[in-house]
């Protein structure tokens, strides 16, 4: 049975959340502040917020007792999601009713019943906010159902402004919570102009109601791209309005992204061209060497010629797994078995296999007894490459990547940190999009093809598995990946 909520609490803790919106914090930080606060005034053991998009939902924000949850995919087969569409608000969810393998990760951590609410703007569910409880006895927590409506509205409030949230990247939710709208009479003049119309177009309402269209709207029933005097691109719908005084409603959204996209496919290939064209040169280079001056050279010398060879062919494989990954279509390899492996083994032979200048900078802390792992005993290697590659590449060359495992309940975990330039909290979950980069300038900083971090969302949540950012405290990243113990 939960306490009473700790009201003390909750009004302290919100003021702390309103005093960092003041203060210009927002997105990711503000949500899990939030969570935190939500978690002490109801005596919870653990919160979490999911966020929902068209493939699903993720768990972008947890705390306490399923910390372990961030990051973790929430598939649309779970049935507590789907539950949220309709009915009540606010309800109880016993672990017995939660899809099997998530019941056995809820008992085997000692986790109990939660409350479950959506989150929720004019009908469109952006996410699902949950308080997890002890197992014991019986739950029974009216009063904390209230306080986790309210929570719930502030969360979607704060989707509501689109300051950083949604926390992915693409999606139906986004483009539903940015659509600019407008109504105009039969003269062509705007009667209503929503946010999301300002927001896109620079032009408060105050400026545009009675006026005609910044833009020229297709005919109704069409759909027009065009480029707006500030530089942005938009697609255009128009639609009559039912009744007789000729009202038409346009809608429009920012597509932008979608032709730098089509320049960030341009550069990409040629990022790839050149990436490509370095390790075959390279080997080509070495092999030629090898074949032409075989006799003229000592056994060191053929030694060395070949290790290069050897090291530039996995540089190679590497990036011609990061293509295959980079496409929507792309499925484990046929006939893969997953069995158990043992972690700590898989993370040393990775680590032998990098180059000798990442070797090097590798602090390697693995402790005894590690269980074993649940999935594909490759998948370490892959992962473990892209992770310490990134690492390296955002930070300075003479500090150290730090890689430690460790076990919970359900869980094997390994972290990769580093003492580099760091990340955002609201890019986090961006990180891995293909082709994104945190800064315009990143890419001339730091060259290469943007899909390392997506590809290894990828593999790892094919093992059933999950991956998650974070800032490191006293700067850099930690980059968190959690695989089933077998």
């Amino acid at each position: 049975m939960a306490a009473r909520p700790d009201y003390d609490s909750l009004i302290a803790g919100h003021t702390v959340v309103i005093d960092m919106i003041n203060a210009g914090e927002w997105g990711l930080p503000v949500l899990g502040r939030l969570l935190e606060v939500l978690q002490v005034s109801t005596d919870a053991i653990g919160t979490a917020f999911v966020e929902y998009g068209p493939q699903g939902g993720r768990t972008v924000a947890a705390t306490g007792a399923v910390a372990w949850a961030r990051g973790r995919p929430v598939p649309p087969s779970e049935a507590h999601p789907a539950v949220l569409m309709a009915g009540e608000r606010v309800r109880l969810v016993p672990v017995g009713s939660l899809p099997a393998d998530l019941a056995a990760e809820f008992t085997g951590r000692g986790l109990g019943p939660m409350l479950v609410t959506r989150a929720e703007i004019g009908g469109l569910l952006v996410g699902s906010l949950h308080t997890v409880y002890p197992a014991g006895p019986e739950l029974r927590a009216a009063d904390h159902e209230r306080i986790l409506a309210y929570f719930a509205a502030c969360i979607a409030h704060l989707y509501g402004d689109q300051n950083g949230l949604p926390a992915q990247g693409d999606g139906r939710l986004l483009a539903a919570l940015t659509e600019g709208l407008a109504v105009v009479d039969s003269s062509g003049l705007v009667q209503l102009w929503n946010p999301a119309a300002t927001t896109i177009t620079g032009r408060p309402a105050a400026e545009v109601l009675q006026q005609p269209l910044p833009f020229a709207p297709p005919a109704p029933g069409e759909v027009a791209d065009q480029q707006l005097p500030n530089g942005n691109w938009i697609t255009v719908t128009t639609n009559r309005l039912p009744g007789p005084d000729g009202r038409r409603i346009v809608s429009f959204r920012d597509i932008t992204e979608q032709y730098l996209r089509a320049h960030d496919r341009d550069l990409f290939l040629a990022m790839t061209s050149h990436e490509l064209r370095t390790p075959v040169t390279v080997i080509k280079g070495y092999a030629d060497t090898l074949t032409r001056h075989w006799d003229s050279l000592d056994e060191a010398e053929r030694r060395r010629a070949a290790e290069v060879i050897g090291q530039r062919a996995g540089e190679l494989a590497r990036l011609v797994d990061r293509l295959l990954a980079s496409t929507d279509a792309a499925e484990p390899a046929a006939g893969a078995v997953a069995g158990s492996y043992d972690l700590a083994a898989a993370l040393r032979t990775a680590v032998d296999e990098l180059p000798a200048d990442l070797r090097e900078r590798i602090a390697l802390e693995l402790p005894p007894g590690l269980p074993p792992v649940l999935g594909d005993p490759g998948t370490p290697a892959t992962v473990l490459t892209e992770l310490v590659t990134n690492a390296a590449k955002y930070s300075a060359w003479d500090t150290p990547v730090r890689i430690r495992a460790a076990a919970d309940e359900r869980t094997v975990t390994f972290t990769v940190a580093d003492r580099g330039v760091g990340i955002r909290p609201e890019h986090v979950e961006r990180a891995f999009d293909r082709f994104w980069q945190g800064e315009s300038g990143d890419r001339r900083r730091f060259p290469g093809t943007g899909l390392g971090l997506y590809l290894v969302r990828r593999i790892v949540e094919r093992q059933n598995g999950w991956i998650c950012l974070r800032p490191r405290p006293g700067g850099g990243t930690v980059a968190e990946v959690r695989l089933p113990s077998g």
